[in-house]
Parts: C-alpha cells; structure tokens; sequence
C-alpha cells in the first residue's frame, strides 16, 4: 500500500516550473502519469531584479536606466496523461510587470505592463524503461512542443512581457531513481524562435535535477541553463546601432538559474500545495533576479 501511495505522489509532480524567466524550458521531468490522469494546477509567482548582466558584466539596476524591476505571474497548468507513457500540458501564464521606481520603459513609454503571454502546448512520451532487481530504475524519454503569443503585448523594450515569437522546443530526459525514492535527472534541449519582428537567437538548454519523495512530500533541487547560439551584447556598438532598448530581442541571453522546489499532498493524493524559490546565479544580457512561487494542485482520475 505505500508503494501505491508512492507511485500516486509521483505521477502528479510533474508541474514545477522554473519561476524565473527561462525562456527555452519545456514544463516537463522524467516521471509520468498514469493513464487517464487529469492535473490541473493554478500557481502564482513573484520575481525581482536590481541587477543586470549588459552583455557578461553585472551591472546595478536595469537597461536604459530602470532600477528595480518586479513581476507577479499567476499561470494555468493541465496535464492530461492520454496513456501510461504519452501525455499532453498547456500553459498559460498572465504577467505585471512595473518598474519599481517608477521610470518609463524607453520603448513603451510606462512604468508597467499586463497581460496574457504565451499559451504553451507540449506532448512527452516516455521511450525506454528499465527496472533492476535492486527496484531502481532508469527512464529515457522526450518532449516536444510550441509557444505562440496570444496576448496583445509588445515584444520590445525592457518592461515586455516576451518577445513575441513562435517557439518550437524539443528536449531528451534521461531519470535514474534509486530504491530509496532519491532521484537524479538531466535534460538536454533545444529551443527554436520565430518572430516577423525580431531576429531572435535559438538556443541550447541543458538542466539537471536531484530529488527526494515518499508518500508525505516531494522536493528537488535543480540546475537550469541556457546558451544562446548568436545575438547581441547589450551596450556594444553593434547594439546601440542595432536600436538599442528597442532590439533587445535580439540579444544573446544566457543564464544559469539555480531552483528549489516542494510539493505536500493534503488530501488523498488529489489535492496539494506547492512551494518554491529560484534565483539568477550566472547570466549573459539577463536579469540577476529572484524569487518565490506557491500553487495549488488538483489531481483527478
């Protein structure tokens, strides 16, 4: 019976998504849902940055003069698990994002932005598994999916909510979880971005994860980062000449983004809270920012 109160914890903390800005992760990990499972879950997040990355020196304050700049993200998540090894998430998140001191963003002309972002849609199929006699196990599985803009916002300046492109993701998950329910995880991606506006660089995507669950919580711990494969540095010439504050698109981001995440079930396995806190340790054209999410999941079957 604990190994099915295990195996019942598992299969819904798949929704941990970084609560920083990475821009290039798919929303997904190497556990899966049994089949017919259906997990909605709502989280709201709250992100902060006084410092900045202008190409790989860390700078006080924001582009074009911003100071502190916060952003509150209240995102929609569903997973429905069409099988025991495929299943299929959207997301949805909606953004404010101000500029703590009140300083005009130079390309959009105020000190805050709202709205719908990006709708997410991803499908991830588990393709080989592997069970030891020991229990431990190893999963190898992929993920792809598309970002499209559904929300009317501007792509440039340094208060947008995005970049206004059409993404096309694709990642490998390889999970090694051992008898005693700890776990260790990598990931390896690529991002590729479409804009009529922007020439927007793609990107490689690399995480690694360690984590421990039994039937009373889930947590891990988790290393993002991004390498961007072309673009400008901020405040170079090229840059400056380019457009400056209006071509930050077109920039190269990296970013390396460390992350802790917790999950407890409150009630039956259906229904749990999560927690987290994530922060920018290294970047390139990229906020050093932080900060905190908690959400609520529903679990249905």
């Amino acid at each position: 019976m604990l190994h099915k109160s295990k195996n019942s914890l598992i299969g819904i903390v798949f929704f941990f998504c970084p609560i920083l800005s990475v821009l290039a992760q798919i929303p997904a990990n190497g556990f899966y849902p049994k089949k017919n499972t259906l997990t909605i879950a709502p989280s709201y997040s709250f992100k902060s940055s006084d410092q900045f990355y202008a190409g790989s020196t860390l700078s006080e304050g924001n582009p074009a003069g911003l100071g502190e700049i916060s952003s509150s993200i209240v995102s929609f998540y569903g997973q429905y698990a069409i099988s025991d090894w495929l299943s299929s998430t959207i997301t949805l998140p909606f953004i404010s994002i101000e500029s703590e001191t009140g300083q005009l963003d130079p390309v959009q002309q105020v000190d805050q932005v709202d709205g719908l972002q990006d709708l997410g849609v991803f499908l991830k199929a588990r393709i080989l598994e592997k069970k030891f006699d020991d229990s431990s196990r190893i999963t190898l599985g992929g993920a792809t999916g598309v970002t499209l803009p559904v929300g009317d916002y501007e792509g440039a300046g340094v208060l947008s909510l995005g970049n206004q492109a059409t993404t096309a993701n694709g990642s490998a998950i390889f999970l090694y979880a051992t008898p005693i329910q700890i776990f260790g995880e990598v990931q390896l991606g690529y991002s590729y971005r479409n804009s009529s506006d922007f020439d927007i660089p793609n990107a490689m995507f690399y995480s690694a994860k360690i984590g421990y669950y039994n039937k009373l919580f889930y947590m891990h711990a988790k290393l993002d980062i991004q390498n961007s494969l072309s673009g400008l540095d901020i405040g170079s010439p090229e840059f400056d000449t380019a457009g400056g504050a209006a071509i930050l698109p077109e920039t190269e981001v990296d970013f390396t983004n460390l992350s802790f995440d917790f999950y407890v079930p409150i009630y039956k396995n259906s229904i749990g809270i999560s927690a987290g806190y994530g922060a920018n340790i290294d970047g390139r054209n990229f906020n050093k920012e932080s900060g905190f999410s908690f959400g609520l999941v529903y679990n249905a079957r």
